[in-house]
């Protein structure tokens, strides 16, 4: 989710090198500092940016593209909703109406009611079940901070926190990274139960320090800015050993890296 509001809508690397592979029946963990493609948009993913990690959509992008990114030498994160109902996605109508709340900004979009987990455990274990059949190395869980907006449900921070460790339980049972994305006031809470971190604009929120403990656990935290030149704000990361780039809100191919 690029930062949403009510009414808004919608080992570290000198060079591009890939990421080494984990020991067998390990998950990988991505360090602080690598770089990295985010492309949620377009018909087909451009593989040829030189850099070790990508992350693209579960849903709309075949086993063969997770392969030619493989043949590359790239690690692939698996891009999926999971604390918003999404009207065009294939599982749409496996949702029950009484799990669906408001708008969360974004056309098509609803909050889930997070509490109910004898719901959606199985809706999102069946989508960690595509992840890992496409041969994702980890997953972005997007969402994940219901409890801050406005969901149409009672939301509170004991329901977040339950609801991401099981997420993140059902990415790690398959063998995937997961990484908590947004969330900032939890990650003290989280950190131990992920593995990265995926944040947008913590630098024009002044924010970005909240991002430490994944850095200080090297565990690596992937951000993007969308308002802000990099001038504004890579220096800053490069400091805190953030991955970081300046991307379009639509998350197409166009990126600019610190």
């Amino acid at each position: 989710m690029r930062r949403v509001f009510w009414l808004v809508p919608l080992l570290l690397l000198a060079a591009c090198t890939t990421a080494p592979d984990p020991k067998p029946g390990s998950r990988w963990q991505p360090a602080p500092g690598l770089d990295w493609q985010w492309q949620l948009t377009g018909k087909t993913i451009d593989t040829s940016v030189d850099v070790p990690v990508y992350d693209i959509d579960g849903f709309d992008q075949p086993e063969s593209t997770v392969t030619a990114l493989h043949d590359k030498g790239r690690k692939v994160i698996c891009y999926l909703s999971t604390g918003a109902w999404e009207d065009w996605r294939p599982d749409a109508k496996k949702f029950p109406k009484s799990v669906i709340g408001l708008s969360n900004g974004w056309e098509g979009e609803h909050w889930l009611d997070i509490r109910e987990t004898d719901v959606l455990e199985p809706l999102m274990a069946d989508r960690m079940d595509m992840c890992r059949e496409k041969g994702f190395d980890a997953v972005e869980p997007d969402n994940m901070d219901g409890y801050k907006n406005r969901t149409g449900f009672p939301l509170k921070a004991a329901d977040q926190l339950r609801y991401n460790r099981l997420i993140a339980e059902l990415a790690h049972d398959r063998g995937m990274s997961v990484g908590l994305k947004n969330d900032l006031d939890q990650i003290p809470e989280l950190v131990d139960d992920f593995d990265f971190a995926v944040n947008e604009q913590c630098a024009q929120y002044d924010e970005c320090d909240a991002n430490t403990p994944f850095i200080e656990a090297e565990k690596a935290v992937f951000h993007v800015e969308y308002e802000l030149p990099t001038s504004k704000f890579c220096a800053q990361s490069r400091k805190l050993r953030l991955s970081s780039m300046l991307k379009k809100y639509e998350l197409g191919v166009w990126r600019r890296a610190c």
